[in-house]
This record gives structure tokens, C-alpha cells and sequence, in this order.
């Protein structure tokens, strides 16, 4: 048979407040997650046993979500079968851009259809819970406000023809995630209403407001990553934008006014020697 497909796609955080810390040792979040047009790429093919074939080899054991999540989906559902599964990266690891989360998330969706399981949306959501508290995002992707740890989801229009330059340092940090959450002070946090009025504003289906598009993590990931602020300037030069940090960092993005725009800006940023791309707001009907 033809193998099943489907593009993994990278989400920013439009806006990010982190409330506080909760007695489990998580934190409280207001965020507002939207995948964008930089994907991965996964297909799925029945085997006998359960492998992974990527060009990076790091990325083909069983620590990798992809393989969790087939676990998860034979574990729940008694299943023996097996699968092989192509994974073809694009999005950056540890960027603040959820390539692993989506990348779960998809191997959720392609081997509960390649096994012929019929799991509920609902049971789905559950086992890519356990995986992440942002894999049920891309299940469905596109715009959404998510509260609690990030699990709590209520989807939101996407914004129409929005682009966006996003430039991608290549600054690795092992552990990146706990990290960040650990450099954060008590005036990091907010009670997340900045966040809450940028998600009300899509509802109405307004234009992004730079003051509604806040990062908790500023503070904390421009004293972690060395030279961040260089990267930062050069995106903003090249969009005409502000920057925005996604997640904990360290990818950068900024509005571009039209498509023309993007081009253009792109172009002064690869010039420079940036690993940058243009990318659009990908709704999520156009996942597949």
C-alpha cells in the first residue's frame, strides 16, 4: 500500500504568560498557540516491527516522541502491529518552535489510521497528553488559546494572509525547557489577561496587536542565550516589525506586512548568514 502522509507543522506562541507554579512542579500558562507553514514531514507504512528511518539517526530510537507515541497507541489499544515511519525534519530541535510536539502528534494521527483503530478525538487528545502538554494542540493545529499546563484548549480563528520572518539561531542548550522555567522570577509571571485580550481580539478576527503579543520568557532567555540580541536587531531591521520570542526560545519571529515584504526581508537575512524562513499562519483545515 501507498504510504500514509502527514505534514508535522511548526507553532509560535503568539503570546505567552506564565501565571505561576503549581504544586506538581508544572507551571500555569496563558498562551496562544499558531501553527505556521515550516513543517516536518512523517509517512507511516505497516511492518513488522516498529522502526524509525530519519537522516539524523539521534532521532530514531525510542527516547524520540514519535516512538512513544506508537508505544502509547499499542499499549492502549492491545495492537502488536508494527510500522515504519519516515521522518523528515525540517523545524529546528529544542527552538521553541514544538517540532517534537507535532511531530507526536502526528504519529498519533497516522498510526491510529494506518492500524485502523478509530480512536475518538477525545481518546487521541488523552494519550498526546501524556506525551506533552502541548502534543493535543497539533493534533488539529491552528490557532488556539491554551490555559492550565498548556492542555486546556480552545481553538480561535487563525489570522487570514499573515506572515511572518522567523529566524532560527543555532543555540543548543541540553535540558533548554526546564532551564528556562527555572530562571524565572516572581516579576516574570503575570495573570495572563495580555494573552487572554490577543485571543479575544482573534475571535473578532482584528489585526495582531503588537502590545497583546507578550513572552514571559524576555527576560530569562535573553540573559541565557549568548548574542540573542543580535539576532534579535537583525529581524527586526529585516521585518520592520518588532521580535517576538517563541516558547522559551530561542526563535525569534516578527510580522511582515504582506508576502512581498517577507521576501524581501528574507533575503537580507539569509544574506547576513541567518537560518531564517518566511512563513504564513497555516489554519487548521490544512492539516494533512
Amino acid at each position: 500500500m501507498e504510504p500514509l502522509s502527514r505534514r508535522a507543522y511548526a507553532k509560535l506562541n503568539l503570546g505567552l504568560e506564565v501565571v505561576g507554579r503549581r504544586d506538581d512542579g508544572y507551571h500555569d500558562l496563558v498562551t496562544v498557540f499558531q501553527t505556521v507553514s515550516l513543517y516536518d514531514h512523517l509517512t507511516a507504512t505497516p511492518a513488522a516491527a516498529l522502526s524509525i528511518r530519519c537522516k539524523n539517526p539521534a532521532l530514531t530510537g525510542r527516547h524520540n516522541l514519535v516512538w512513544q507515541a506508537a508505544e502509547l497507541l499499542r499499549e492502549g489499544s492491545g495492537s502488536e502491529q508494527g510500522a515504519t515511519i519516515g521522518l523528515v525534519k525540517t523545524i529546528p530541535v529544542s527552538a521553541g518552535l514544538g517540532g517534537g510536539s507535532s511531530d507526536a502528534a502526528s504519529a498519533l494521527a497516522l498510526l491510529d489510521r494506518l492500524w485502523e483503530l478509530d480512536w475518538q478525538e477525545e481518546r487521541l487528545a488523552y494519550a498526546a497528553g501524556r506525551l506533552g502538554s502541548d502534543v493535543p494542540f497539533f493534533l488539529r493545529g491552528g490557532a488556539a488559546l491554551a490555559r492550565g499546563r498548556g492542555d486546556q484548549l480552545e481553538h480561535l480563528p487563525t489570522p487570514p494572509e499573515q506572515w511572518f520572518l522567523l529566524l532560527m539561531p543555532n543555540i543548543r542548550m541540553p535540558g533548554k525547557t526546564p532551564a528556562l522555567y527555572r530562571r524565572l522570577r516572581p516579576a516574570d509571571f503575570s495573570d495572563g489577561s495580555t494573552t487572554e485580550a490577543l485571543a479575544e481580539s482573534l475571535r473578532d478576527g482584528a489585526p495582531l496587536e503588537e502590545a497583546s503579543m507578550v513572552n514571559n520568557f524576555e527576560r530569562a532567555a535573553s540573559e541565557t542565550f549568548q548574542g540573542l540580541q543580535r539576532f534579535r536587531d537583525a529581524l527586526e531591521h529585516a521585518a520592520g516589525h518588532p521580535a517576538h520570542l517563541s516558547g522559551s526560545g530561542p526563535s525569534l519571529f516578527a510580522r511582515v506586512n504582506s508576502n512581498a515584504d517577507g521576501v524581501e526581508g528574507l533575503e537580507e537575512l539569509r544574506t547576513l548568514g541567518f537560518n531564517a524562513a518566511l512563513v504564513r499562519a497555516v489554519d487548521g483545515a490544512e492539516q494533512s
